[in-house]
């Protein structure tokens, strides 16, 4: 389910912080986060984040097309190795 509209959008504190202080430094840093949930604003534009989806992190260069996306959609957290079927079908 979606968030109201009314509510905007949701976006941890410390990682509003760390932007504005990466974006003052100037500097092409990996800004590490843990905030999957949190929204991704226009003021991320240009950014590198690390997110960490539970075992690494994963660098994401945001840019407009992921605005109003969560960081957790550019970072998974799940290996997929196939179908059991898929295995069978190739052997033959």
């Amino acid at each position: 389910m979606a968030r109201s509209v009314w509510k905007g959008p949701f976006v941890d504190g410390y990682l509003l912080k760390k932007a504005e202080k990466s974006r003052a430094s100037s500097r092409n840093e990996v800004i590490k986060i843990w905030s999957r949930r949190s929204t991704i604003l226009p003021q991320f534009v240009g950014l590198t984040f690390g997110v960490y989806n539970g075992q690494k992190y994963i660098p994401v260069l945001v840019n407009e097309n992921m605005i109003g996306h969560k960081f957790g959609e550019f970072s998974p957290s799940r290996t997929f190795h196939g179908h059991a079927a898929d295995k069978k079908a190739k052997r033959k």
